[in-house]
């Protein structure tokens, strides 16, 4: 499970160094845009060597993953990224950006099978054009056939490839959020938001986050180790939703013993809501996203 994904610019060697005390569910040492060409390799070189030396030591979540976002398909520094780093044991992610096709996503799969044979990794596609998201289906499906995955949305670049004038309303991005959201879904996957840039606005970060988790987003790329606490925060159901849930659940046993109905009503929070079944398929999937996230599930008696 998801809840936040935060980038560390793997050319910083101070910024290596605080990303062990980080508490996001996963720490994304980049490779790509935040690594200027030339220190292409003296960031990998660093990077191996940080990974060397402090994989064994204590970190922020101790059940982060560690990821790479390696340079994308194609590049000169592709192949030397998947070569020098792979054979590392902490690495369990991989962030492919400027996946546009499968096509990529197979040059990925064929350099990773040439450096380790059988090694089990989780890939995230990242969206960044036009032409990614027009065929969004064939990617998400790829990755579904692999044994799943994410994608995550780079909103910038899909900006910059499509002359789209971003916004502080978003509205302008609303199509391709929840496009990707239902692409993810469709096929099983995992659906990364955004990055939210106005990192010093912390109303604005909780907006974005609000709206991307009420799109069916898992999680949200943090630009900010700031973001991060608040990030776990919205992505994991607060106690309210937990305790409608489970009356939900409890509510509609009761329904099903006392006369086998499938709908009845409920009265919570001063609201009368009816509740059938695609309302308990909700409750349930909130409630088993709450214990994957590690919080505490109350029965129909709690609260």
């Amino acid at each position: 499970m998801i809840l936040q994904c935060c980038p560390v610019p793997s050319s910083n060697p101070r910024m290596l160094l605080r990303s062990l005390a980080s508490p996001a569910d996963t720490i994304i040492y980049d490779l790509e845009d935040s690594v200027a060409p030339a220190h292409k390799h003296a960031a990998r070189t660093a990077l191996r060597h940080f990974l060397a030396h402090h994989s064994g030591q204590p970190r922020g979540n101790a059940h982060s993953a560690v990821a790479i976002r390696v340079n994308a398909v194609g590049t000169e520094w592709f192949d030397s990224d998947v070569r020098d780093l792979l054979h590392h044991p902490s690495i369990t992610t991989l962030v492919l950006p400027k996946t546009h096709s499968p096509q990529e996503l197979d040059a990925l799969a064929s350099a990773v099978h040439a450096t380790a044979p059988g090694r089990a990794l989780e890939v995230v596609a990242s969206i960044e054009s036009a032409r990614a998201m027009w065929g969004l289906g064939a990617i998400a499906g790829w990755r579904a056939q692999q044994g799943g995955g994410a994608v995550t949305f780079a909103a910038e670049d899909y900006c910059a490839d499509t002359g789209i004038q971003r916004t502080r309303s978003r509205r302008e991005l609303l199509y391709p959020r929840a496009r990707l959201a239902t692409a993810a879904k469709a096929f099983g996957l995992r659906a990364i938001d955004m990055v939210c840039v106005d990192y010093k606005d912390e109303a604005v970060a909780r907006e974005e986050a609000q709206e991307a988790r009420e799109m069916g987003y898992d999680g949200k790329q943090a630009i900010h180790p700031s973001q991060v606490p608040l990030y776990n925060a919205l992505f994991v159901p607060s106690p309210t939703e937990l305790r409608r849930a489970a009356l939900i659940l409890a509510g509609m046993e009761r329904a099903n013993a006392r006369d086998g109905a499938g709908a009845f009503g409920l009265d919570i929070d001063g609201r009368s809501e009816m509740i059938d079944e695609p309302m308990v398929k909700q409750a349930r999937e909130l409630l088993r996203r709450a214990s994957a996230a590690g919080v505490h599930v109350p029965d129909g008696g709690d609260g």
